[in-house]
């Protein structure tokens, strides 16, 4: 078959796929195409058609990830596609290439190697991909976008936000993107559980807090000042106390910026100053400190490890066991074994005397 043939006989036909396909629910889902409109329609609440332009036998993959405010996916295509897209109204979509630059284009405008691609949603817009081409998205609600920009970021979007469709972040910056999402996904997947309330949001605030620091969004330029040293201090012993009142459950950034009333860039900057840290790190190295005190007495109360992990907020057993180990350099399990060891010989030389 030539290209012209091909291209003449393409299938252009349009899917809301959101009426194709249940809803995934909070979990990473992997799908394999052999044909360009499967593709098409493999993406959840996309309204779109995939027309394929070169010849040969099409394959596509799409691995997605659906949260309760947020959609994060990446998804690869074998050949040049002309695709028109468009999201759910009151909703933002990036796309973040990771091929070379120049061998994509939304509305005829070249993503160049150091920018992503921007629309909002309820607007058509046309990607022109080449062949072997990856590219990760994430489309985000627009409600929830303002709100955590206010509540988390303080900072006032600019509105309405620019009507662009290339927005330049830099080759370091874009390559932190990339490299968070595809962990995102590949654990997600990985895992295969659904994830909990908790862990979504974290996950949600995560990839919103990686986008602003890649300069994705435009933000007011008013200057913002930095809390004296005492203060500081004091933010960074309050969102110790929060955690540790809240042992049961993990805390995010997000939260604790709302909890605290400061923004996320503020709360890293007393971390850094303080602590020489970023506060997610010492966040979650405060409740694996909780837990391996646990452990230790754990013998005297005939805890698990499963019991102590869920008591500090820790649901996912086998990351609980890798973050554990690699703080302390041994498993959860030897720490309680080391500890009911240590009590069987206690027990035994109490009562030889």
């Amino acid at each position: 078959m030539t290209i012209g043939t091909l291209n003449s006989n393409a299938a252009s036909a349009a899917y809301t796929s959101s009426t194709l396909a249940p809803q995934p629910r909070f979990c990473v889902q992997t799908r394999v195409a052999h044909d360009a409109d499967e593709q098409a329609r493999n993406l959840h609440g996309w309204h779109q058609t995939y027309d394929q332009l070169t010849a040969g036998s099409f394959v596509g993959g799409l691995t997605e990830l659906c949260l309760d405010h947020m959609q994060v996916f990446v998804e690869t295509t074998s050949h040049t596609l002309r695709q028109t897209c468009e999201v759910q109204k009151d909703a933002y979509w990036f796309g973040i290439p990771t091929c070379r630059a120049g061998s994509g284009r939304i509305d005829a405008q070249v993503i160049g190697g150091d920018a992503l691609a921007f629309r909002p949603g309820g607007i058509e817009f046309e990607l022109l991909t080449s062949a072997g081409y990856e590219i990760f998205g994430v489309v985000v609600k627009g409600e929830v976008l303002r709100r955590y920009a206010a509540e988390v970021e303080r900072a006032n979007l600019v509105e309405p936000l620019p009507d662009t469709e290339v927005v330049t972040v830099g080759m370091a910056r874009k390559e932190r993107v990339c490299a968070l999402l595809r962990e995102l996904l590949e654990h997600g997947a990985a895992s295969a559980a659904p994830l909990s309330s908790a862990a979504r949001e974290n996950l949600q605030a995560s990839v919103l807090a990686t986008l602003f620091d890649a300069g994705a969004l435009p933000r007011s330029s008013e200057p913002m000042a930095m809390p004296a040293r005492a203060r500081r201090q004091s933010i960074v012993s309050e969102a110790r106390d929060y955690v540790l009142a809240n042992r049961d459950r993990a805390v995010g950034v997000q939260e604790l910026c709302e909890r605290l009333h400061v923004s996320r860039r503020t709360l890293q900057y007393c971390f850094q100053d303080v602590l020489g840290m970023a506060p997610a790190t010492y966040v979650r190295a405060i409740r694996l400190n909780g837990a391996r005190r646990d452990l230790c007495n754990a013998s005297r109360d005939s805890r698990s490890v499963q019991d102590v992990a869920a008591a500090w907020g820790f649901w996912h057993m086998s990351q609980f066991a890798t973050d554990y180990r690699k703080l302390f350099g041994m498993r959860p399990s030897d720490t309680l074994k080391a500890a009911t060891g240590v009590k069987s010989v206690v027990s035994s030389r109490s009562s030889a005397h």
